[in-house]
């Protein structure tokens, strides 16, 4: 490949070094038409310095590779700062590391031109310079994203469910991957789908603040194959928004691995009827080899009849003394 006859020889030999293909060399030098010039002692200093910083050895190529920018930007302009304000926003100096790793372009960001203004945007909304540490290590992506085309419409639209601005910052503060997803293509269609089985807007204002990840669900892939499950297995378009509102991760929940044992046990084992889990849909949050199986045993051993929120609504050492089990 002309890759290693057409770049200078210096930052050639700085790749090669560190152990990068042909093939990995030419595609970094693609992404950023700048690698032409740098000099090797610049781009080992860069290197060096995100080593310093906690980030691994082995680790450091997948980083460059995502974004060799890195390797021109300026130590102490760029750089130093952003790792300076990452710390100080009450992160930890591994979990700096971590988002960086996690997305490089962080550091080719301006921390008075963009991080900023995003620390004023979130203050906002009542998110304290600590918490946004915290959701910048979740989603580190949070940096790039646009103040005017992206994270106003997220308000926008989480307006319009009737959250206040403190519940706005509460429910990006739970799942800051929430602000990654199109409100046109994702949030908008799924919460008109939980809409359409009978949720409320009452209801659908506690799934988003309670339960922000079913929000973020397609609804064609995940949302409806669960409805269609749960359809298919006797219960009726009221007792599904009833199970839906009372506990809505049963939307997003793998039907092989998690719904369909759960309601085999409850029918098959138990010997109990689907009304009952309308009746209390939190059976669906609970273990079914480390809570269901090992409670229903103890019951069926004593021949004690109870119903499921008396069986599971509780820890291990209230259920053996409600139940007269303790030895």
């Amino acid at each position: 490949m002309e890759t290693s006859t057409s770049h200078s020889s210096g930052i050639m030999w700085f790749f090669k070094d560190r152990g990068f293909d042909d093939k990995s060399i030419h595609e970094m030098f693609q992404k950023c038409k700048r690698l032409e010039g740098v000099q090797r002692e610049k781009a080992s200093e860069n290197w060096d310095y995100l080593r310093s910083i906690g980030i691994q050895e082995r680790k450091l190529p997948s980083v460059v590779r995502k974004c060799p920018k890195i390797l021109i930007l300026g130590l102490h302009e760029k750089l130093v700062p952003m790792v300076h304000c990452l710390e100080t926003l009450g992160s930890k100096p591994k979990e700096v590391a971590s988002a960086i790793t996690k997305f490089p372009h962080i550091l080719s960001h301006s921390v008075e031109e963009k991080l900023c203004p995003l620390l004023a945007f979130f203050e906002s909304l009542g998110i304290t310079d600590k918490q946004l540490g915290k959701m910048i290590l979740l989603n580190p992506r949070i940096i790039s994203y646009s103040i005017e085309h992206k994270l106003s419409q997220m308000v926008e639209f989480l307006s319009s469910l009737h959250l206040s601005k403190e519940g706005i910052g509460k429910v990006m503060v739970k799942n800051p991957y929430i602000m990654g997803y199109s409100v046109d293509k994702r949030l908008g269609p799924t919460s008109e789908f939980l809409k359409s089985l009978g949720l409320t807007d009452m209801d659908l204002e506690k799934v988003v603040v309670n339960y922000p990840e079913v929000l973020c669900r397609d609804v064609n892939k995940i949302l409806k194959p669960n409805l269609s499950y749960l359809t298919s297995r006797g219960f009726g378009v009221g007792q599904i928004a009833a199970v839906v509102t009372c506990y809505p991760p049963v939307l997003i929940k793998s039907v092989t691995n998690s719904l369909e044992p759960r309601i085999k046990f409850l029918i098959d084992v138990m010997g109990r009827r689907l009304d009952e889990v309308v009746d209390y849909p939190d059976y669906f949050r609970h273990s079914l080899k480390k809570r269901l199986e090992s409670r229903q045993k103890l019951l069926t051993q004593k021949d004690i009849s109870c119903t499921l929120s008396e069986m599971l609504d509780c820890n291990q050492k209230k259920f053996l003394f409600k139940f007269g089990l303790v030895q």
